[in-house]
């Protein structure tokens, strides 16, 4: 048996010693003592007679029985984690019974209480708080469930599957039962009962069948569910458009809770939802609001095929079910959205996240090798890394390869627990390759670092680019094979002439070469090459890594102005930017603010690129670009930058800060993209300081629409105007009484790069909004502060560590997967100042003296320190 603190390894996987076939599952719900019976048809796939152990935790054993004889305690044994029989026949009927305290549980997994209603969280193991279980996603079981509950407290009874009956009993109780005729592992169990509002839908499959579609909120939120139920609707067309998958149950239920520790989950048939990616109205909701309710609920619907039909055989695979998602998302976001501004939105979000953790102590392959709680591995490498993976599969063997090895893909292991390999072995069957090599993305940890330097022949008109590529170490990993990179060559000139150039493998000129680098070096050869080329390497990001071109300013200016890839005319910009700001380049602003200038003639194509064009670098991108980073020279930094920028360009950023706000407010990525633009126009304004507050002010007061309240809002925050306060004051009165804007008005305040900022998120800390046990608000402030707001996080008296760490410390005893993920941010520590470091090891050592440290938060912070 594994001992308890010992790592879990992918090397010693082994399959379960006992399957389940079926599973019945009675609740008689109580908020304090909900009884669980567990009728399980088990049979042995081990060799001989073995003991058969069950995870559980926080349990409650009242009976155990195989084929109605009841066990006496010398047949088995139970711990605070196990329930093992030690000696079961091959082949039996197990009846487990065990008692729950919903109303007590404050992990927010297993089945607990939200807002008065009772609510499940099974992945990653949350099952086996519910009732003692094979715990594992290779075991795959069909499940009938029935509830019992009061029907007046409870009178929607919800559960995985189609719902076959449903009646009345005595005490005022009613009961529902729900059959899901599909095997799905216990991560993917759901249950939900209480009162909700509900709007209802249907959806006629390309096959005629009519599935009903319910969307469940709390009391009188239902109007705002309803560009959710619009994105679900899309979503499922989508899909049979562009991946073939119809949906296979009779109804789709999703569920919104305030109480959840994640954004939503994909349990079959039953997505359970965090209210805040379900709620949106023109008055509640931002764009981003807007964009990620789309995004999420189509993310989770489409784990219907990859992720529930076909899921992961064990943990260290979950970048098959959620990168392989991931990709799926993006594709559908950028089908109803500008596929351009998607893509850089996507790079950004990327880079934000998963670039700084592949550069830190908490760096991890996208398939990890080990883990202690797995809860701490849904990450941005897990996710945001493992799709980018995909995207590089298709682009290295086409489109129709990587179609046909989808299709392959869902037809072979459909049913199935699967693996990378599995997966893998599709693609490398319908593309007649050898895929071995691209394994490495699965396998090792860290960016790959690209450098290209390009010779030119003007007398033979030829043009040698020699690409290199090194991936750094990271822990555990010192030495790297290099992966295969998928590149997107284009060459432009000066003058912005594309050119039609051909490569030495290539037996046809192109503007544009597909290339894959699987080497550590390689030299490119152009003929053709009429002009001094400028190259363009990696055109929308094909690959997740980073890139030393080494192109002058004037070069990138040039990109900015002509380049045909819109990705690539936003990171000529960021890159000029990033360099000024760093110090590395002597070319006066004016030159940016020109190109900048262009930006915004042409905005009426594309308003949502202009706004992208319009923010620059954050300053958690500057310090990933520094070695030895000083927040508060870089914000400087930034903030001299911006503020000459938006000096140049202050007569035209004006009359968009001013712009009366549209009418009626519609959520189209068109309307979305010229708000987006006003906003911009004000966060770069806000650089000028308080002499645009009655700028910012007239647009707080003129907004018809969250979005654009908030883009004031934090304008006003920027800018140090001394009426941000009275703002924040007004916006509270207003909304106190809607939860999730409330959450908006802490991160509003938490984000701002103000003097007051560390005493602002204290001050916070101890209002009576703030709820320590709601994960949304928690987020809000600690997340918020920590992630958004990095000049206060890494203050260099050690204040913005001891908040974080010291409110993780709190929250720990309830939540302790809350609490891991709030120590995210320190993964930095060691790239800063021998003081700040000082700093950050003794909140992180303080946190590892504790005692009662949760294993989720121990291994962060022990990972961390490593």
């Amino acid at each position: 048996m594994r001992d308890a603190e010992s790592p879990i390894r992918l090397s010693e996987y082994r399959p379960p010693d006992y399957l389940i076939d079926e599973i019945a599952l009675v609740f008689s719900l109580e908020p304090q003592a909900t009884i669980v019976a567990a009728r399980s048809h088990v049979r042995r796939q081990a060799d001989g007679v073995t003991p058969l152990v069950l995870d559980g935790k926080r349990l409650e054993l009242q009976s155990v029985s195989i084929d109605g004889q009841p066990l006496t305690t010398e047949q088995y044994s139970v711990t605070p984690e196990l329930l093992t029989i030690h000696a079961p026949p091959a082949s039996f009927r197990l009846d487990v019974v065990t008692r729950i305290n919903p109303a007590a549980n404050t992990h927010l997994e297993g089945l607990y209480m939200s807002g008065g209603r009772f609510c499940t969280q099974c992945e990653a193991e949350g099952f086996r708080a519910i009732t003692y279980s094979l715990d594992r996603p290779d075991v795959l079981a069909r499940y009938a469930v029935r509830i019992e509950a009061a029907k007046e407290q409870y009178p929607t009874l919800l559960s995985n599957g189609n719902l076959v009956e449903h009646g009345g009993m005595e005490n005022g109780r009613h009961f529902a039962v729900w059959v899901d005729p599909h095997p799905k592992p216990s991560y993917l169990f759901a249950l939900v009962a209480g009162k909700f509002d509900a709007i209802t839908d249907s959806f006629k499959t390309r096959s005629g069948r009519e599935v009903l579609l319910g969307i469940h909120v709390d009391p009188g939120d239902a109007p705002r569910a309803l560009y959710a139920m619009d994105a679900l609707k899309r979503s499922m067309k989508w899909d049979e458009d562009v991946f073939g998958r119809e949906y296979d149950l009779d109804l789709f239920n999703i569920v919104a809770v305030r109480d959840f520790n994640f954004g939503a989950m994909e349990n079959k048939g039953l997505n359970i939802f965090n209210s805040s990616l379900i709620l949106a109205d023109a008055d509640t909701a931002t764009d981003a609001d807007f964009e990620a309710i789309e995004a999420v609920v189509g993310h989770e619907y489409f784990h219907n095929w990859t992720g529930n039909r076909i899921t992961c055989r064990d943990w260290f695979q979950l970048c098959l079910k959620e990168g392989l998602t991931v990709y799926r998302e993006q594709e559908f976001s950028a089908d109803q959205r500008s596929r351009a501004t998607q893509r850089i939105k996507d790079v950004k979000r990327l880079r934000a996240r998963q670039f700084a953790e592949d550069a830190g102590p908490l760096a991890h392959p996208v398939r990890p090798n080990q883990y202690q709680k797995i809860d701490n591995f849904y990450t941005a490498t897990v996710y945001e890394k493992g799709g980018e993976v995909i995207r590089l599969l298709k682009r290295m063997i086409g489109a129709d390869a990587f179609k046909r090895g989808m299709d392959l893909y869902f037809e072979r292991r459909d049913g199935t627990a699967s693996t990378v390999e599995d997966f893998i072995a599709c693609f490398a069957e319908t593309s007649g390759r050898d895929l071995s090599g691209f394994m490495r993305w699965y396998e090792q940890a860290g960016t790959p670092a690209v450098k290209a330097r390009g010779v030119y022949d003007a007398e033979a008109r030829t043009y040698h680019l020699t690409i290199s590529q090194r991936v750094p170490a990271t822990p555990g990993q010192p030495e790297k094979k290099p992966p295969p990179i998928a590149l997107q060559i284009g060459l432009i000139t000066q003058d912005g002439e594309r050119l039609t150039t051909q490569l030495e493998t290539e037996s046809v000129a192109h503007e544009e070469h597909h290339v894959v680098l699987d080497q550590t070096q390689h030299t490119f050869r152009f003929s053709g090459v009429a002009k001094p080329p400028i190259p363009a390497i990696a055109r929308g990001f094909s690959a997740p890594i980073t890139i030393d071109d080494g192109l002058s300013v004037e070069e990138r200016l040039a990109q900015m102005a002509h380049d045909p890839d819109p990705f690539t005319r936003w990171e000529a910009g960021q890159s000029i930017a990033r360099a000024m700001m760093l110090g590395q380049t002597s070319t006066p602003a004016a030159a940016l603010a020109t190109a900048l200038g262009r930006e915004l003639d042409r905005a009426q194509e594309d308003s949502a690129f202009a706004a992208l064009a319009l923010r620059l670098p954050e300053l958690s991108e500057l310090i990933l670009a520094s070695d030895k980073p000083d927040p508060d020279r870089l914000y400087a930094a930034r903030e001299a930058l911006r503020r000459e920028i938006a000096t140049a360009l202050r007569e035209r950023l004006e009359p968009l800060a001013r712009a009366k706000s549209e009418t009626p407010f519609s959520a189209s990525a068109d309307a979305a993209g010229r708000r987006a633009l006003k906003s911009a126009a004000l966060d770069l304004l806000a650089a000028l300081g308080a002499e645009q507050t009655d700028t910012f002010l007239a647009a707080y007061q003129n907004s018809t629409g969250m979005g654009e309240t908030i883009a004031a809002l934090e304008a006003l925050g920027a800018a140090g105007s001394g009426e941000f306060q009275a703002a924040l004051d007004e916006f509270y009165e207003r909304w106190k009484a809607n939860p999730l804007v409330i959450d908006k008005w802490f991160a509003v305040q938490a984000a701002a790069p103000r003097e007051d900022a560390m005493a602002r998120v204290e001050k916070l800390r101890s209002h009576p909004d703030f709820e320590l046990r709601n994960p949304n608000r928690v987020r809000a402030l600690a997340a918020a502060f920590a992630m958004r707001n990095p000049r206060a996080f890494h203050a260099a008296d050690g204040s913005g560590y001891r908040f974080v760490a010291r409110l993780a410390a709190d929250i720990d005893a309830m939540n302790p997967a809350l609490a891991s993920r709030l120590l995210t941010p320190f993964e930095s520590w060691r790239r800063f100042d021998s003081v700040r470091q000082g700093h950050a090891k003794a909140e992180l050592e303080r946190l590892a003296a504790l005692p009662t440290l949760s294993k989720n938060a121990r291994e962060m912070v022990e990972r961390t320190l490593a």
